[in-house]
């Protein structure tokens, strides 16, 4: 039998098969011994090649062949696989995706957020009008349509609606029964393998190429047993039977077994356990008794440092972890904790029992390889595998993190592990399951644990000797590569789901490792300010420490925060602040915090006051809890406020560019904690924090703290000048801003003090539309986004779209004719600017300081639109809602005495002009005086003897701690420490001396600040009023004494400020100072009492500094009635505010030198302005493509009739003058080769993209390939060098000319080119190519076209009109013709025209000049010179709209370079003569004698008849080929004979197109005609001619077979012919009357459509003068040159005689009525998804693969690989090739999976932007959003006008080369 193994056929195998699968459901013996058999025929085929898999490909197959035969028992394959699926009761579609596959999310159906749907099944549900997205899967997934634990019933599609299992019927047994008896062994052989392939990598050198190997030669393996999944629900419970059954597992697996071969894989498995750092439970029966010991001291995590001995049984496995990155960290040692809190048995224990576990083992052996991942993932929608599955990856969770942090493919791996968790444990019935089964939370943290242990170092913070604590090293690899994220994902995954979280919240223990975990991250990535150096290296850590915090601290807090939203949770919130208090206890301890930070540095990183200010946020708000009831005791408020206060100190510091030497990266890092992603887990709740402390704690010492850390306490002096130790001058000011600024923003902002989701949402957003229009995207990005990042969901993410519509206005894309592409924006509401703008939320929000610039301008352009304010306004005070009764205290902070004194002091030190102080100040000064007002606690009794009072209490500033009393109150003298220079040292003191500060024997040098709040408080007075000596010198250690005065610091001395000022007093003073004007200000009330009553008074709501003061003093007056009083008092004693001292003369030199500066600055400002604005109006004249009145200055066409020269001005030198033969000046021109022209179809209605396989573009109904057919045709029966003569080409690849109107002189330009040559700075195009900007208006441009002297003699040449008659004119052409064209002398303009020349002819592939038959004959540079005229004239036909009915000069007319193309064109044609013979003018203007014409046609192939030739390329031959200038008079006459030929051509084709029975009508009724006077102008007449002579040869003979009539059955009546024909003639008109505009400078008349033909006819002189309108007939305008008659006999002879040859041919060559459309685009469907369905997934048509970045042609349709490198051709992408292929350089792709279109030109291209937008008019550029998408029609109408225009290169700016590669 086992021989039979070996090679046996297909169908030995079958009967094999057959037979033992009979056996099997016999009696039992014969069931034992079949089964006997098949396991040794298994072991057999099944066996591993030994030898390391030699010839292993034909054994692996045959095994397979093996395997499915006896699977099948015998059956065909097919069939069996068909009888399997028929059982299949899976209601779950479970379709498993890898990287990169497109999926589907919908919000509205999903219950877990990371709910996903494969497009089928998304596209077979109901989903219209649903909030989903499409999106790029990044590390895989599943689809979960069906399963009712993650998304809604009512999304699943119409395959998987619940089907009850009922209708399943059952499975008969002897189906599967094979399938049970193959399948262990099969497993059991691909574990085999795996044991044996697996080698331990040594000392770190990966052995990755064997384990690939192994991979390799499993891969069959794996894909047979995915197949078998694909099965269906029955085959699935097969396998997971299989995998989960022990008995097999123990069966085969472990080495006890007999055969060697198994004992020695066996072992394998055990070497590859103990390599992991892994044991077999056996081994541990030694550890056991360590370990219990190890486990009670489980509370010290930090027992000691670097050289702890770790705890047995980790010993071996932690050292060789940290061999890996050990010393790449370099700097900083690594301390290892002796942490004895993990259970060892987490760790380092695996025990295998299954197939499955034993799977999944070496599956994270070999770094989850992809097929493996899927096979596993494919098995899921088992629910019994599906839980056993879960199970075992919990028990492997561990050894996942160990070989995740060892792995070198980080990446990859964590990708494909969340690839299987997202599955498992987004399902909570699941997670639960398994938390209280597996000890899941238990697992997932002591692995984080773990694996943040290996990178820790002592922190160096405060007390950086003695510091006993630890942080992670941000440099270190599993930061810097985030290679913790699959575990914290998962973690923040199940937390996500209530039971879980319930969990870990009750669970005291497991809250302990945490808050250790979290601490692990407070303090790191420690900023140390550099004060010296530059520092050498900017380390970018902080990305990695930002990331760190974010993810694993802040996003599992939001995730348990959103689980205590109800009084039922007030437990878990205290545990966990409990917790937090006693983990921030420690910390400060281990740091050895006292009482100050140690200064100049700063940590970002707090995450622990964060926890606990979010929960203490949460308990008050949502859980009623008391708030005292969770505060800790006064000292540790003290200490808790420290840092947070610090990081607020420093970010003003860094933004008052203290802190530059630290490199850019120190902004980032401000930045950042500010930036919408991180604000609400950073900042949000360290102000918070500040927010409770001050709350509590003593407002003096509070207030004190802030000044003192922002470091302007020396400031606060009302001295003039003062020495600040800490703080250089240039920084004092934004210090001073900031530290106000930071009070304002703690006093107002409300965010966790009372406000409710929703009107957090709304000052959010207004905050966000304040600063800037913003697009959807970008304002839902820019609102902080509550809890779960990954959720998507915005708090009341419903309400988001209604607050939008509440508080802004849609401003849909408009499109500037610059081509800037604007978004759809949201704008705020009117009313939003009036009551809702908060510059205090703004200034929070903001990343860059600009913004809140922006912010102000946007308001001050509101105020002054809406006529309301026309000054500067400043900052709106808005008013707050109301604090939650738990914060009242944070109130007092405005009502201490402190902060008084502050106030006071600043507003005196503004009003008398002392240094330093900003209108800023200003502005936050009276800010917290009006908030002051507007909190203050009581209505305070009006004291009537207060007046007296202030004698009485003149030791201390002010009476007491009321803002509203101690406004009133007057302080006279102040004694303050100034330097001996300061001015007020001259004066003598006055005799009353009253020193207000505290008494001189108080000395502040003790020790215990902190318990001394009154001491702090009584210090920082000192300081500010500097009246001790000894006490100012001990405060502060010196640290930097700079000072202003050169030399030696000058001595401080005591002078006493006679003051006599209160607040109120300074604040009337004040308003007289801004307004300008003495007493300006008038207390309202006094007119008005009502102004008392009406507490808003909208006057007052917006308005500049005046307005801010008249609104306090009425808020002040409103509060008291004394203050009222006072007020009137103090304005009744009118006196100007004379500043007590005197400025000394250097003074006022520097504040003139200001004033000075500051008008000097105005003015430069003015002046820049103004010539902003004229260099806009240039551009826009210069620019601007489309409209067609712009003027330009170096007009060409305007030169006036009597100039006798044209006058050139060169934008170089800038001298004028006119073009000579030796100094010729040139046009600056653009030469592009074009294939716009032939993408003209003869169809009206445009062709759509084809978005399914039966919609196909074909491209033969072009006009390119008619007229290449043609010439095909033509040379294939005439004689070439007569065919080159009787079409044109350059329908694709033509030479488009166009200029931008500006002239320069030759030599100029090419020394302008030598510059550009040498300047490497410049490199959007390239020199080398001849492409330069011009000069003037920067329109790209590559090459100059010269002039040609005395541009306008023939101008007045063609006036005078001539008399001569016909015949003459006539003869005069023809002896023109016949002069051969010299070659002119060679002067440097005939150099400059050959050079131009040669530009044309390469600006185009060779393909499209070269059609003759012998290469490189004369006949192609004719031909191709001819037609580059024809292609620039039909393409201002096609701008022009198709037709001339709008005369005029349009733009392209008016900057044609048409007349000078013309010359040069010219003068290149007269070198080729024709030979007179075959000239096509005498053909066309004289009878040839019969017998000669045969001569010729015996001769080799016959020339073109005449009715064949293509009368505007007669045209344009007769024309350049006679010497130029050209008199008008012949111009007429040439037109004149080509309209006879052309007028037949029309009659031939008509009469072709007409029926046999219309013909003989025809032909009679004009016969009857002919002796009529003017016969020969009459078309019946004509007609009835053309028919007779043609109408006994073969030419109308096959005419009923193929019936080419256009609409033969309706007979043609004498209005529809003459119709036809003048359509017939239009073209050429039209063409005709251009040139002579451009010739002659003939005005364009404008006219109706349908006298388009008169009209044109007369401008050309073609109407006889005896013309009138009444009967019409386009045949009188015929002016025949010879018997018409007979040359028109003549002419139909040469088709007749062809005919006798070709009869076929005759009609086919004939000239039909051209109708083209014009050029479009293809129209694109309606929805982007239309195009992306269809394309994305489709195969290239050259390589059948499916490219990575798919691509569109919008021109013809073509699918082609952008930077496929599957289609390179010699060094060119696709994309590259095909735009010269289709547009001849220029093409238009659209990018499939990007949405944007690119433009190829030549070697450049640019990303144009995108044609569809979402339903806020956005792009989604590279489908990130994967929002629907919906065609913008006007932006689709703009790129087809660029294209058709041929103004990509002047439009868009944004240009790259590319060299081939697209």
């Amino acid at each position: 039998m086992a021989g039979a193994a070996g090679g046996s056929s297909a169908q030995e195998k079958r009967d094999t098969a057959s037979r033992l699968k009979a056996a099997l459901s016999l009696s039992a013996d014969e069931s034992e011994a079949a089964a006997g058999e098949l396991r040794s025929l298994l072991e057999t085929v099944l066996s591993p090649p030994s030898g390391g898999g030699a010839g292993g490909g034909e054994s692996v197959s045959e095994a397979l062949a093996w395997c499915r035969c006896l699977l099948a028992g015998g059956e065909p394959w097919d069939s069996f696989v068909q009888a399997v699926r028929a059982y299949d009761p899976a209601t779950l579609c479970g379709l498993v995706w890898t990287a990169n596959f497109v999926a589907y999310r919908c919000r509205t159906c999903g219950i877990s957020p990371c709910m996903s749907l494969c497009a089928e099944c998304f596209h077979q549900g109901e989903h219209a009008g649903h909030d989903y997205n499409m999106f790029r899967s990044q590390a895989g997934g599943a689809c979960d349509c069906g399963d009712g634990n993650v998304m809604r019933e009512a999304g699943f599609c119409k395959r998987h609606r619940i089907k009850s299992s009922s209708e399943v019927p059952s499975v008969p047994k002897d189906l599967l029964i094979m399938s049970e008896l193959v399948l262990p062994q099969f497993i059991f052989c691909l574990i085999q393998y795996l044991r044996e392939g697996y080698d331990e990598p040594v000392l770190d050198v990966p052995s990755e190429k064997d384990l690939h190997k192994v991979l390799q030669i499993l891969e069959s393996h794996i894909s047979f047993l995915e197949d078998l999944t694909k099965m269906g629900g029955a085959m699935r419970s097969v396998l997971t039977q299989v995998l989960t059954n022990q008995q097999f597992y123990k069966d085969l697996s472990s080495g006890g077994a007999e055969n060697a071969c198994a004992k020695k894989s066996h072992e394998m498995y055990l070497v590859a356990l103990k390599g992991s750092g892994l044991t077999f439970p056996e081994d541990k029966a030694a550890c056991g008794a360590q370990e219990q010991a190890a486990g009670g001291a489980s509370s010290s995590v930090v027992q000691g440092f670097a050289g702890a001995t770790p705890a047995s049984g980790q010993g071996d496995s932690s050292d060789e972890e940290d061999q890996d990155g050990g010393q790449g960290v370099g700097k900083r040692k690594r301390v290892k904790l002796s942490s004895t809190t993990k259970d060892q048995s987490i760790m380092d224990v695996l025990k295998h029992k299954c197939f499955l576990e034993e799977l999944l083992f070496w599956t994270i052996k070999y770094e989850f390889p992809q097929k493996m991942v899927t096979f596993l993932l494919n098995m899921l929608p088992d629910q019994d595998y599906k839980i056993a599955f879960t199970k075992t990856f919990v028990q492997h969770y561990a050894f996942i993190m160990k070989t995740l942090k060892k792995s070198h493919e980080s990446d990859t791996m964590s990708n494909r592990i969340v690839h299987i968790s997202v599955q498992l444990f987004s399902n909570e019935e699941l997670a639960r399951q398994v938390t209280e089964e597996c000890q899941l939370l238990d697992i997932m943290v002591t692995v984080l644990l773990y694996m943040m242990e290996s990178c820790l170092i002592k922190s160096e913070l405060q007390d950086e000797e003695n510091s006993l604590h630890v942080v992670v090293n941000c440099g270190e690899a599993l930061l810097k590569n985030n290679t913790y994220w699959p575990l914290v994902s998962d973690f923040i995954n199940i937390l996500s789901h209530q039971s879980v979280a319930k969990k870990f919240l009750e669970d005291h223990r497991l809250l302990v490792t945490w808050m250790n975990f979290v601490s692990f991250f407070q303090g790191m990535n420690l900023n140390k300010r550099e004060l010296n150096e530059h520092v050498e290296f900017e380390s970018q850590t902080y990305y990695a420490a930002f990331a760190a915090e974010l993810e694993a601290c802040a996003q599992p807090m939001w995730g348990l925060l959103s689980h205590c939203k109800v009084r039922e949770t007030q437990e878990y919130t205290r545990n966990v602040v409990r917790y937090c208090l006693e983990a921030l206890q420690d910390w400060f301890d281990a740091i050895n915090f006292v009482d100050e930070p140690t200064p100049n540095q700063v940590t970002f990183h707090l995450p622990l006051h964060r926890y606990y200010a979010m929960f203490l946020s949460k308990a008050v708000k949502c859980q009623e809890l008391d708030l005292d009831s969770l505060l800790p005791d006064q000292e540790m408020l003290m200490k808790l406020m420290v840092h947070p206060l610090q990081i607020q100190a420093s970010l003003s510091e860094i933004h008052s560019n203290m802190w530059v030497r630290n490199g850019l990266q120190i902004k980032g890092q401000a930045m950042t904690y500010v930036q919408s992603h991180f604000c609400n887990s950073m900042i949000d709740p360290d102000i918070y924090l500040l927010q409770v402390c001050a709350s509590r704690l003593d407002p003096d010492y509070f207030i004190s703290s802030v000044f003192e850390r922002f470091k302007v306490v020396d400031l606060l002096t009302m001295a003039s000048q003062h020495q600040n130790t800490v703080l250089d001058s240039e920084h004092e000011r934004s210090m001073l801003e900031g530290a106000l600024t930071f009070l304002v923003i703690l006093l107002s902002l409300r965010l966790h003090l009372g406000m409710t989701d929703d009107e957090i949402l709304r000052a959010e957003m207004v905050a966000q539309l304040c600063m800037n229009d913003r697009t959807h995207s970008s304002l839902l990005d820019l609102i902080p986004e509550n809890p779960n990042p990954k959720s998507g969901i915005i708090p009341g993410s419903l309400s988001f779209e209604s607050m939008l519509s509440a508080v802004a206005d849609f401003k849909a894309p408009v499109f500037e004719p610059g081509g800037s592409m604007q978004q759809g924006m949201y704008t705020p509401k009117a009313e939003v600017w009036d009551k809702e703008f908060d510059p205090v939320m703004v200034i929070l929000r903001t990343v860059y300081r600009r913004d809140v610039q922006s912010a102000m301008d946007r308001y001050t352009a509101f105020l002054k639109q809406s006529g309301k304010v026309h000054g500067n306004p400043w900052p709106p005070y808005k008013k707050r809602t109301h604090l939650h009764p738990s914060y009242k205290g944070l109130m007092r902070l405005l009502h201490c005495k402190t902060l008084h004194i502050v106030l006071f002091t600043l507003l005196y030190k503004i009003l008398m002009d002392h240094q330093n102080l900003s209108e800023h100040v200003l502005c936050m000064v009276l800010y917290l005086i009006e908030l002051g007002l507007e909190n203050s606690s009581e209505q305070e009794p009006d004291e009537e003897d207060s007046m007296g009072g202030q004698e009485r209490c003149h030791d201390s500033w002010f009476p007491g701690n009321n803002l509203v009393s101690n406004m009133r109150h007057f302080i006279n003298y102040v004694r303050v420490r100034v330097p001996e220079t300061a001015p007020e040292v001259k004066r003598e003191p006055p005799p009353s001396t009253s020193a207000d500060g505290s008494a001189a024997s108080q000395n502040s040098g003790t020790a215990q600040v902190f318990s001394l709040v009154a001491e702090r408080r009584k210090k920082f007075q000192e300081i500010i009023n500097r009246n001790t000596t000894e006490a100012n010198q001990a405060v502060r250690p010196k640290t930097s004494m700079k000072w202003s005065a050169p030399g030696a610091t000058p001595q401080l001395t005591t002078a006493i400020l006679e003051i006599k000022e209160s607040i109120l007093s300074l604040l009337v003073k004040l308003h007289h100072k801004l307004s300008g004007k003495q007493n300006s200000y008038y207390p309202p009330w006094l007119d008005d009492m009502e102004t008392l009553i009406q507490c808003e008074n909208p006057k007052y709501l917006h308005g500049d500094g005046m307005t801010a003061v008249e609104r306090i003093l009425l808020k002040a007056a409103l509060q008291s009635r004394l203050n009222k009083r006072i007020i009137e008092e103090i304005c009744r004693k009118v006196t100007p505010p004379v500043p007590p001292k005197k400025i000394s003369p250097a003074e006022k030199k520097i504040l003139d030198k200001e004033e000075r500066r500051q008008k000097a600055r105005e003015r430069q400002q003015k002046l820049l302005a103004e010539f902003a604005s004229r260099q806009k109006s240039f551009m826009e004249t210069a620019m601007d493509v489309e409209s067609p009145d712009a003027e330009i200055a170096m007009e060409i066409a305007t030169a006036e009739q009597h100039v006798p020269e044209a006058v050139y001005d060169c934008v170089i030198c800038g001298q004028s003058g006119p073009s000579t033969e030796e100094r010729p000046a040139g046009l600056v021109v653009l030469l592009q080769a074009s294939s716009v022209l032939g993408q003209c179809r003869n169809t009206t209605e445009p062709k759509k993209l084809p978005t399914s396989e039966k919609e196909q573009i074909y491209p033969w109904d072009t006009c390119a390939a008619v007229y290449e057919a043609r010439l095909a045709t033509l040379q294939h029966f005439f004689k070439d060098s007569s065919c080159l003569q009787s079409v044109s080409i350059g329908w694709e690849g033509g030479v488009y000319v166009q200029t931008c109107g500006h002239t320069l002189h030759i030599d100029c330009h090419k020394s302008y080119m030598e510059s550009l040559r040498n300047d490497q700075v410049l490199q959007g195009f390239s020199v080398d190519k001849g492409e330069f900007t011009c000069p003037l208006c920067r329109q790209f441009a590559n090459s100059v076209l010269p002039c040609y002297p005395g541009n306008n003699v023939e101008r007045s040449l063609w006036q005078c009109h001539s008399n001569k008659n016909m015949q003459d004119l006539i003869k005069e052409v023809e002896d023109l013709q016949e002069q051969l064209g010299t070659f002119p002398s060679e002067t440097n303009l005939s150099k400059e025209m050959e050079s131009v020349m040669k530009d044309i002819k390469s600006t185009t592939q060779k393909k499209y000049t070269d059609y003759s038959k012998s290469p490189g004959s004369p006949d192609n540079d004719f031909l191709f010179m001819y037609s580059v005229a024809r292609t620039n004239l039909e393409l201002e036909l096609v701008h022009r709209g198709g037709n001339l009915c709008l005369g005029g000069a349009s733009t392209a007319g008016k900057r044609s370079c048409l007349h000078q193309l013309f010359h040069v064109l010219a003068m290149h044609m007269r070198l080729y003569s024709i030979d007179s013979a075959y000239n096509p003018w005498k053909k066309l203007t004289q009878l040839v004698q019969n017998d000669e014409s045969l001569q010729v046609c015996s001769e080799e192939q016959p020339e073109v008849p005449v009715l064949y030739r293509d009368a505007s390329s007669l045209l344009l031959i007769q024309i350049l080929t006679m010497p130029q200038p050209l008199r008008k008079e012949h111009f007429t006459c040439i037109i004149k004979v080509l309209f006879t030929l052309l007028y037949i051509q029309a009659l031939v084709a008509l009469s072709v197109k007409c029926s046999a029975e219309d013909r003989m009508t025809w032909m009679n009724s004009g016969a009857l005609k002919k002796s009529m006077s003017n016969a020969k102008k009459s078309w019946e007449v004509l007609l009835s001619h053309v028919i007779s002579e043609l109408h006994n040869r073969k030419i109308y003979e096959q005419e009923e077979t193929e019936d080419l009539a256009m609409d033969s059955t309706s007979a043609w009546c004498p209005h529809s012919m003459e119709t036809y024909l003048q359509q017939f003639c239009l073209p050429f008109l039209r063409i005709t009357s251009l040139l002579q505009h451009h010739l002659f400078g003939a005005e364009l008349p404008s006219c109706q459509e349908d006298e388009e033909f008169t009209v044109l006819a007369n401008c050309l002189g073609l109407l006889p003068p005896s013309f009138q309108s009444s009967e019409f007939s386009s045949a009188s305008c015929l002016d025949w040159p010879v018997p018409a008659f007979d040359i028109i006999s003549q002419w139909c002879s040469e088709l007749v005689s062809f005919a006798g040859k070709h009869p076929t041919q005759v009609k086919i060559l004939l000239i039909q009525e051209a109708k083209w459309d014009l050029p479009r685009l293809l129209q694109l469907p309606e929805n982007y998804n239309t195009i992306f369905q269809y394309y994305h997934r489709k195969t290239c048509s050259v390589c059948s693969k499916v490219p990575k970045d798919p691509a569109v042609c919008l021109v013809c349709g073509t699918f082609v690989c952008l930077k496929g490198l599957c289609c390179k051709q010699q060094s060119y992408c696709e994309c590259v090739l095909h735009s010269q292929n289709c547009g001849a350089g220029t093409g238009i792709f659209l990018l499939i999976n990007a949405s944007v279109i690119i433009i190829i030109r030549g070697h450049r291209f640019c990303l144009w932007g995108s044609v569809y937008l979402d339903a806020h008019g956005e792009e989604d550029r590279d489908l990130r959003r994967g929002k629907p998408l919906y065609i913008c029609k006007e932006r689709y109408r703009v790129l087809e006008q660029q294209w058709v225009s041929h103004t990509f290169d002047h439009i868009n700016k944004r240009w790259g080369p590319h060299y081939n590669g697209l």
